[in-house]
């Protein structure tokens, strides 16, 4: 286990591109074992793309992406699950026509090695204790849940798997404002238990408050990084992302 204050997570010189597209250009950045790091920045600033290479879905042009020091650069998706990188990707990508608890039982197992069954079973019931309108309809179809429940099942599916540093990308995109708080509380809850989070949020407000560190992206380059507390007060920062006033 990494201690708390140690480089979990770096990424070093990363280039991806898409055909011609040169989403990447040379970013470096660490995460630190138990802290929230978030990336902040316009469409198209690369900051999906980021993620995505690190969760194994694109291959890095060049550069490399480090997991406690070991090169993990490359690996496909499954493998990088394996080694405890999990991704709750934009949209959620929850399994429509399976039932709530098919969902969670399928991450269950994604675990290596893969737990007894009863341990199985009280990790998921641990989930609809902290999600309880998962448990109420465990056996109804994932996609009849609203974009909100469709959230708390992709967190709780992603937890499942056991995650050394969790990914979320743009967790709050789409939902209600008293959803979008809701999901920020769920940050900062498994932050509080000690989970690892690389954050990619387009509510620059909501991100820095409950980020410990931030690094803002544009065109595929950081431009700017730090406390996110520091941030937050920069005008630079203010100007561009939070309407001219300190988050």
């Amino acid at each position: 286990m990494t201690a708390p204050g140690t480089p979990l997570l770096e990424i070093r010189d990363l280039h991806v591109s898409y055909g011609h597209v040169h989403a990447v250009h040379g970013i470096s950045l660490r995460v630190d074992a138990g802290k929230v790091v978030t990336l902040i920045g316009p469409n198209g600033a690369g900051k999906t793309s980021t993620l995505a290479a690190v969760a194994g879905l694109l291959q890095p042009q060049r550069g490399q992406v480090l997991l406690e020091g070991r090169d993990v650069t490359g690996l496909p998706a499954h493998r990088a699950v394996e080694q405890g990188i999990v991704l709750v990707p934009e949209g959620r990508s929850i399994l429509a026509r399976m039932s709530i608890e098919e969902n969670l039982v399928l991450a269950a197992e994604a675990r290596k090695p893969r737990p007894p069954a009863a341990e199985q079973r009280r990790r998921i019931d641990a989930q609809y204790a902290r999600f309880p309108v998962l448990g109420e309809r465990r056996k109804l179809p994932a996609g009849s849940l609203s974009g909100g429940e469709q959230q708390m099942l992709a967190f709780a599916r992603a937890l499942l798997m056991s995650p050394r540093i969790l990914l979320l990308d743009e967790p709050s995109m789409g939902l209600a404002p008293l959803l979008v708080r809701r999901v920020f509380d769920l940050v900062e809850e498994i932050h509080r238990e000690g989970a690892t989070v690389l954050l990619v949020e387009q509510n620059a407000r909501l991100a820095l408050q409950v980020s410990d560190t931030a690094y803002v992206l544009e065109r595929g380059r950081i431009v700017l990084e730090g406390p996110s507390s520091e941030l937050a007060a920069d005008p630079r920062v203010q100007a561009a992302y939070l309407g001219g006033e300190v988050a």
